[in-house]
Order: C-alpha cells, then sequence, then structure tokens
C-alpha cells in the first residue's frame, strides 16, 4: 500500500510565489508612476497650446497678452483641464508667461514677441 500525500501547497511553494509577487510589484510600481508623471504632462502641454491660442486670439483683440481672469472671461476657448492648477500667469503687452502643475508635473510656458524663436512657445516640464 502507497502513502498519499495531502492535497495542498507547502510552506515553501506560497513563500516562494509572494517573493515573486513582490518582486513583480518592485518594477511595476515605480514605472506605474512614471508613466502618470508623463501623461499629466502630457495634459499640461496640451493646457499649453490652448492657452497659448487663446492668448493670441485676446491679443488681436485687445493688441496686449491678457492675465488668466481676462483671457477666461473673454475668451471661451481656454480654461484648465480637470485636475490641473494654474500656479501663476502674468502678461505684459508683448509676452506672457504661464505655470500649470498637475499631479507631481508642473510645465511653464514663455511666450511672446520679444523672445527667440528657438525658446517662443516650447513647454518646459519637470
Amino acid at each position: 500500500m502507497s502513502k498519499r500525500r495531502p492535497a495542498g501547497f507547502t510552506l515553501i511553494e506560497l513563500l516562494i510565489v509572494v517573493v515573486i509577487i513582490l518582486i513583480l510589484a518592485a518594477i511595476a510600481i515605480p514605472k506605474f508612476g512614471e508613466t502618470r508623471k508623463r501623461a499629466d504632462q502630457a495634459a499640461l502641454k496640451s493646457d499649453l497650446r490652448n492657452l497659448m491660442t487663446a492668448q493670441e486670439q485676446y491679443f488681436g483683440d485687445a493688441n496686449s497678452y491678457g492675465t488668466q481672469t481676462a483671457v477666461q472671461t473673454t475668451n471661451t476657448l481656454w480654461a484648465p483641464s480637470q485636475g490641473v492648477s494654474v500656479t501663476s500667469m502674468t502678461a505684459a503687452s508683448n509676452q506672457f508667461s504661464a505655470v500649470l502643475t498637475k499631479g507631481t508635473a508642473t510645465c511653464t510656458l514663455t511666450y511672446g514677441a520679444t523672445l527667440t524663436a528657438t525658446t517662443n512657445g516650447s513647454p518646459v516640464c519637470n
């Protein structure tokens, strides 16, 4: 007569599975955070492009760039996306600067007639 092995897993087998899951989680969690930050930066860049378009339309009407309140009240084309906050927006007659944040991402845009072509209208994110 043969001995039957009881059904189930041994403690060693369960520990090996837990270790494998922990290793996979340790790899996946940082990747997820980086992916989320890149998605936030993409949303900020899109908002900054829309803001730049709205500022150009405002400039066409007022012959100067507008503050956030001026642009939003006179131009229905621009409002920050959900979760995006306007940290600062300054406007002078010939240029404007805006800083937007979402999550851990921050993007800055400086735009106007007095800037060089290489820096004009290119969002800088970190």
